[in-house]
């Protein structure tokens, strides 16, 4: 798993808990915190850094999970080389996700496995489509989805379902709500 992902889960927590409760998450994790943005991790590191700081916050960790996703969206969306427009949509966007950026990074860095979107069904307010991933972050996806809708002013309601019961694969039904 890309760095970028590790500093910025840092980030989201020291933001919202404080440096205390996110060098505690670190301590009680035995990590030493130490990532860089272009570095590669292993994902069970912050799964790990995930459940300890559910247990010391008590929030679940799947919610953790969708905050980070949701929270983490606008400051990824910053670090991507693909055209944004007034036109875009959330459904556009998400396309693009499979479409061109995980293609890229496939190129930049060969040994990236991002996570797979199949596009089962879509229409112009619901979109229908599985997550494919062995890391099982599942809710991350979901609250980064949140975050897209969120940076395109659109209101969705999202319903997921796990195909399997570890969450690699999980369809979610997106559909727009009309303001």
């Amino acid at each position: 798993m890309k760095g970028i992902i590790f500093t910025e889960f840092l980030d989201i927590v020291e933001d919202a808990f404080g440096l205390e409760i996110c060098q505690q998450m670190l301590d009680e994790a035995f990590d030493e915190g130490s990532y860089t943005a272009v570095g590669s991790y292993d994902h069970k590191d912050l799964v790990k850094l995930i459940i300890t700081l559910s247990k010391i916050t008590d929030v679940p960790a799947t919610d953790l999970q969708e905050v980070y996703g949701k929270a983490v969206f606008s400051r990824l969306l910053k670090s991507l080389p693909i055209p944004i427009n007034d036109k875009t949509s959330t459904f556009d966007f998400i396309r693009k996700v499979e479409e061109h950026i995980h293609i890229e990074v496939k190129k930049l860095y060969p040994d990236a496995t991002p996570p797979r979107f199949d596009f089962i069904s879509e229409t112009n307010s619901i979109m229908t489509m599985d997550y494919h991933s062995a890391r099982c972050m599942s809710h991350v996806c979901l609250g980064l989805i949140q975050g897209c809708a969120d940076h395109f002013n659109q209101k969705i309601h999202v319903e997921m379902d796990a195909i399997k019961p570890d969450q690699s694969h999980v369809r979610f039904h997106i559909q727009l709500v009309a303001s």
